[in-house]
């Protein structure tokens, strides 16, 4: 039933009680629960309340998403499937140990319990899909498998964004945005083809979000507390939750620290962490654990350099080096870096000419920038300012951060998406950013492979 057929004038709601509505007047397909009487909007959460255009973009995604199954497969293809043999087949207390292949498990332990989890329809589909010494193991069992772990997963994306839809007063233009990110190219080369699970761990930040836009700072608090146990990429945006959480929950107008909420909200976050680290915290693997998801060594730039600062850095060290070698300049070279043909793609990054860059030096890079708008986020922490510090928290990252991912661009475009109607001038950077930004993941398509797929 089309959606203005279950919507009442807002007068008429003011006048009309719910026990006055005759069940007659009412289809049995668009029967109201007592919130859409009060509202005049569908439920998010009802199947039926879905209109035919929902249901249809839900298909065609679907559908696009599964012409997708053949093409170019990443390591991390591999990487996730070895993540599903180590959790099935090794106890606990070695997930965090195994080496058996060279894509060890290096993410939190809500990510590993979610392999786990896989790892048991895993065994059902393929038995050899979880052995832990059947490395690059790729029939199309475990291809379909995996690839529709990644669709499945993606309805806690689709989840929030019916939410944010039905959360507002037009919802025309949120559909609009709603759209873009379910079927955004970024999710579409980095999940589907590339192949991880963003989409769903962008569907936990963006519950959290949407706990903040409504008021609700405990869930807000709660859902990122989760997603940070699920990628602990995500704590490039924690200042603006920690700014905004402490500020608008645990704080009064006045600066009066409220302790009882304070109090509340640390011990949701807390009990979000010792679920998550408590088992390897009993078995003193803590360290063991933080080598994994801190993994230093593998230098400033990632593989594919990220079209960040550090990149501009490294091409200008190549450039003196080029240029200190045909003119045979006397300065001091860096022999580590001369011997270095990665420039890296492996190991540490070395510069030959330029001092060199190390973690600390990109930290407080990183910090000193955030902190001119987590100020700004102090003084007025109502919710647009929240969305602008979390998008600029992930832009700073992004462009000085340590080994940064080309992949952490989404930590941008995503919620920069929920800001690009407030105005023209955010629509203009939203518009130059998401043109920007999905061009540099081009390189994560290898064009060989892809088109030897699909000759």
């Amino acid at each position: 039933m089309a959606e203005s057929a279950i919507t009442f004038p807002a007068a008429s709601l003011r006048t009309v009680s719910a026990s006055s509505l005759k069940q007659r007047d009412i289809p049995r397909s668009s029967k109201l629960s007592h919130s859409e009487l009060q509202t005049g909007k569908p439920s998010w959460w009802s199947l039926r309340d879905i209109s035919s255009s929902e249901w249809d973009l839900l298909v065609f995604s679907t559908v696009l998403k599964v012409l997708l199954f053949p093409a170019y497969r990443s390591t991390d293809f591999e990487v996730h499937r070895n993540w599903l043999a180590i959790t099935h087949s090794l106890p606990i207390s070695k997930w965090y140990y195994d080496t058996t292949s060279e894509w060890t498990l290096d993410y939190p332990p809500f990510f590993a319990y979610f392999e786990w989890l896989l790892s048991v329809p895993a065994s059902i589909v393929d038995k050899r899909m979880v052995d832990i010494y059947n490395i690059n193991y790729d029939s199309w069992s475990v291809i379909i498998f995996q690839r529709s772990t990644v669709i499945v997963t993606e309805l806690v994306l689709a989840a929030a964004l019916l939410r944010f839809t039905r959360g507002v007063v037009d919802p025309s233009t949120q559909r609009i945005i709603s759209t873009s990110l379910f079927l955004h190219p970024g999710f579409l080369i980095v999940d589907h083809i590339h192949f991880q699970y963003n989409g769903f761990m962008f569907g936990i930040l963006l519950w959290s979000i949407l706990s903040a836009r409504n008021g609700n700072l405990l869930s807000c608090g709660f859902f990122f507390a989760v997603l940070l146990n699920f990628k602990h990429i995500y704590m490039y945006q924690a200042p603006a939750f920690f700014i905004y959480l402490l500020r608008a929950f645990c704080m009064s107008p006045q600066g009066e620290l409220l302790f009882a909420r304070f109090l509340s909200l640390s011990n949701i976050v807390i009990a979000v962490f010792v679920v998550s680290i408590g088992p390897f915290l009993l078995m003193g693997q803590l360290p063991q654990l933080a080598s994994r998801l801190f993994p230093f060594k593998r230098g400033l730039n990632h593989a594919y350099w990220a079209p960040n600062a550090w990149a501009l850095v490294t091409t200008l060290d190549r450039i003196l080096l080029k240029y200190a070698k045909e003119t045979g300049m006397d300065i001091a070279l860096n022999a580590e870096a001369l011997a270095s043909a990665s420039r890296g793609l492996i190991g540490d990054t070395v510069f030959a000419i330029l001092p060199n860059v190390k973690p600390i030096h990109t930290f407080i890079i990183t910090l000193a920038f955030q902190s001119i708008f987590l100020v700004k986020l102090w003084k007025t922490p109502t919710y647009k300012s929240f969305l602008c510090a979390l998008t600029l928290c992930g832009y700073v990252s992004y462009m000085f951060g340590w080994h940064v991912h080309e992949k952490a661009i989404l930590l941008v475009l995503v919620p920069l998406s929920l800001l690009a109607a407030e105005n023209h001038a955010l629509f203009r950077t939203f518009v130059l950013a998401s043109v920007s930004g999905i061009y540099s993941l081009f390189p994560l398509l290898f064009k060989p492979a892809v088109r030897r797929v699909y000759e």
